[in-house]
This record gives C-alpha cells, structure tokens and sequence, in this order.
C-alpha cells in the first residue's frame, strides 16, 4: 500500500480550520507567547490522533519580527511592516515546531498570498500542496505572505484568509480563535449585562453594528471581521465557531459543536460549489459592469447569462476572464468572470445579441461565471446564491 493511501486511511474525518489571532498569541512585550501556541499544539494533536486533520492560519508573524527587533513601537510603513514580518516569520515557525514535537507531529508552513487565490492553477495547487502536507502528516501552518504583500494584494486579515482556506480543503468547521467568548450582543466593554450570543445565522445582520472593529493594537481584525468570514465559510457549507483561544478543549468542543462554546455561524442549506465560491469571494473584482433593471431581473430571477443588451456602463478596466462586479440602481447585485474585455464591452454597450459580430461571444458573463448576491437587510451582508444551473 502505498504512503498516501496509507495516510487517508487513518484520516477519514473532513479536516477543520482553527485561526489564532494576534491577540490570542502574543504576550504583554508584543512576542509570541509559546504557551499559548503549546496549548493550541496540543489540542490539535489530540485530534489529529483521533483522525482528525487541522489545518491552522496563524497570525503573528509581524509581532514576532518587532519582538527580535526590539521595537518599542509597531510601525505603519508598509515596507517596514513587511520587513518585520520576514524576520518574524522563521521566529514564529520555531515557536510551532518546538510546540508539535513533542506531540509527535511536524509543521509545515504554507505563506499565500491573494494571487494565490486569484489564478485558479494557483489556487488549485495550494489545495493540493496542503493535502499533500496532511497525508504526509505535517501539520500545515498558513499565514499570509507579508513580505511581499501589498494593499492592493493582500487578504485584509487572517480571518478572510482562514474562510478562504475553510472552502479551499473542503473543511467541515471553521474556528477563529479570539481574546474573547463570542460575538456578543452589546460591546461587553462598555455594557456590563452583555449576553452571548450562541447562534446566528449567516444572512442575520441583527449584530454587525456590535461587532465593531479591530480589538487589539496588534490585530487586523476584529470582531466584525471574525463575523465576516464566518458568513463566508456559512455560504460554503462550513461551520463557523468564534471562541476564546483560552478557553480549555476549545478546538474539540466547538468541532464537536458543544452548546455554549462561543458563537457559531451555521452554514447556509445552499452550498455554493467550490468554482463559484472561488469566483465570490476569492477573486478580486477588477471592474463593475453597469446593468439596467431588466437586465437584473433576468440575471436574478432566470438565472441568465448577461448580455451587452442590459447593459448602460462599463467602470474600471478589465480584460476577459477578469472578475467583474455586476451593479444595478447603485448596489453591488452579482459578480462574475467577464467573458468581454471592458474596451469591447464598452463598444457593445446596449447592442443586441443579433447586431454582434459573428464568431465572438454574445455574452458579457456566461451565467455559468456568474453567482448573484441577494441583499439582505444591508449591502455588507451580499449573501452568494446560486444560480439554477
């Protein structure tokens, strides 16, 4: 029998995506706190003995970089950021070491970064590169590529990169691992009676409003971000559980889905498929193609293709199979792979199917490229539906 088969045998069960945040692993002086990381290390073993594999998206590579460096300070200069986090990096890979060996495991550290995700092969290959690691097992430790990610190519924060990982291995449970309990239903540092909230739904934007932003200096995210790719791993079909990094069996109990382990995000009945998710959330929107309400109607409601015929404006410039953000009265309704480059698109701009040349094609987004976003209550809570194909 050969190694990989030998490997799968022993690791049935669908693996899960556990993210620390910066908050949860660093220490008072801004270092990585290993005893927080050995705790980590060892409820992941614990599963990965049991047939369970892990994947885990680390945060603290920049604090671990201004740590070796003795900085007083974090700096905001994005060149410095990424120097830093290239120091910091082999730092924070020592600390996991150090924590996995003596569970009998090894680490193997995977940097992406959101080109990674942006060029299907790319993407695929990163899927592959984790399983291998898994069969292999190695536990695959993912951070974002700092050091040579820039603003307009990076995740945001670790949490986005964590849901796009969930969907990328097929991950049954998404959970971020936070300085907090949950998701609560006022801001618990300024409302004393605040209750947790233990269920929400991925549509539900009753709490957005509460979620608020960064809690830490040192953070990205926040609790508004943790809620946000929660809802993205929800509309792939994974659970997503917000819990305390401290919190004893945390890892096991929110996997196992023990009531009262933090928030959990439920995942929405309507899986998107992992092409379609790649396209709602992975990809970044080059341009917006403008449509008129007809051409929303057919979009959503029929599940059609987008035709130069609906369409009154084209913004940005894009080239064929760029993603687009499709925009109808001002809102963001649909994004999809654009089957036209935005200087031909332009040209065809309210021309119908029979007027086009011939040979070329007729569509500005095949709907089979296409996923729509159905608004609910507000436009930050777009949730991908699929289309009836």
């Amino acid at each position: 029998m050969s190694s990989r088969r030998a490997v799968t045998s022993r690791t049935k069960l669908r693996p899960a995506v556990v993210k620390i945040g910066t908050s949860s692993m660093t220490g008072a002086d801004g270092g990585i706190d290993a005893g927080a990381v050995n705790k980590l290390a060892s409820e992941v073993a614990a599963l990965w003995r049991l047939g369970r594999p892990i994947v885990v998206v680390t945060s603290g590579a920049v604090s671990a970089g201004i740590a070796a460096t003795k900085m007083t300070k974090r700096p905001s200069e994005t060149t410095m950021l990424q120097a830093l986090s290239a120091i910091g990096q082999h730092h924070l890979m020592r600390v996991y070491d150090e924590a996995f060996a003596p569970e009998g495991l090894r680490c193997g550290q995977v940097l992406l970064s959101l080109s990674d995700f942006g060029v299907r092969r790319q993407y695929l290959h990163a899927r592959e590169t984790i399983d291998t690691l898994v069969e292999l097992e190695a536990v695959p430790i993912v951070n974002e590529n700092d050091a040579v990610a820039d603003d307009e190519i990076r995740f945001g924060d670790n949490d986005r990169l964590a849901a796009l990982v969930a969907n990328l291995v097929g991950a049954e449970c998404l959970v971020l691992l936070t300085d907090t309990e949950g998701l609560f239903d006022a801001d618990p540092r300024r409302v004393a009676d605040a209750t947790l909230v233990e269920q929400v739904a991925a549509a539900d934007a009753a709490f957005d409003d509460v979620a608020g932003g960064p809690g830490s200096p040192g953070g990205r995210g926040g609790m508004g971000s943790k809620l946000a790719a929660a809802r993205m791993a929800a509309w792939c079909g994974v659970r997503g559980v917000i819990a305390a990094a401290d919190r004893p069996g945390v890892v096991a109990d929110a996997i196992a889905a023990t009531p009262g382990v933090g928030t959990a995000v439920l995942p929405d009945e309507s899986r998107l498929p992992g092409r379609k998710a790649w396209i709602a959330f992975a990809l970044p929107a080059r341009g917006r193609v403008v449509v008129d309400e007809g051409a929303r109607r057919a979009v959503v409601e029929r599940s059609a293709s987008l035709l130069p015929a609906g369409v009154i404006g084209i913004e940005g410039s894009f080239s064929p199979d760029d993603a687009v953000e499709i925009v109808a009265g001002g809102d963001v309704f649909a994004k999809g792979l654009a089957r036209l480059g935005a200087e031909r698109a332009h040209e065809w701009i309210g021309r119908r199917s029979s007027d086009l040349p011939s040979g070329l094609s007729g569509e500005v987004v095949h709907r089979d490229d296409l996923v729509v976003l159905v608004t609910e209550h507000r436009k930050t809570t777009a949730k991908p539906r699929l289309s009836s194909r």
